[in-house]
């Protein structure tokens, strides 16, 4: 085997086992919430982990003329900005430096990370606009 393929699977492995370990941490921190915060926070949580998948839903009238394991392009754009960790992660430091003092709302945000850190260690990442896994 070429070193450079060996040394790229050892840094995808090592980045996929990075944003496991980030997934059971936002679970984890999404659970806390929930048990500190009452059954809401719990709630929130849980929507907000399944909630980026619903993006699915955009494309679904035209889900036969794809093919399998594409999005379809139209739903792309939802797709890739539910599942960039960047949008959760910013809220939650709008969340800490304002007034906001809803816990709910930060169990939900755990649970949105959680999600895609989830799909990040399963090797499911952003989609190319013409729907298909990027590499």
């Amino acid at each position: 085997m070429n070193a450079a393929v060996v040394r790229d699977s050892g840094i995808r492995t090592l980045r996929r086992a990075a944003w496991f370990a980030g997934a059971l941490f936002w679970t984890a921190f999404a659970v806390l919430e929930g048990v500190n915060h009452g059954w809401l926070a719990a709630l929130l949580a849980l929507a907000f982990f399944i909630a980026p998948d619903l993006t699915f839903l955009v494309g679904l009238r035209d889900a036969r003329t794809v093919e399998r394991g594409r999005l379809q392009p139209r739903a792309v754009p939802f797709y890739n900005a539910a599942h960039r960790a960047l949008v959760p992660l910013a809220l939650m430091v709008v969340y800490t430096f304002t007034p906001m003092t809803w816990a709910p709302l930060f169990a939900g945000l755990c649970g949105w990370l959680a999600h895609i850190s989830f799909d990040r260690a399963f090797g499911y990442g952003l989609r190319t606009k013409e729907g298909f896994q990027r590499t």
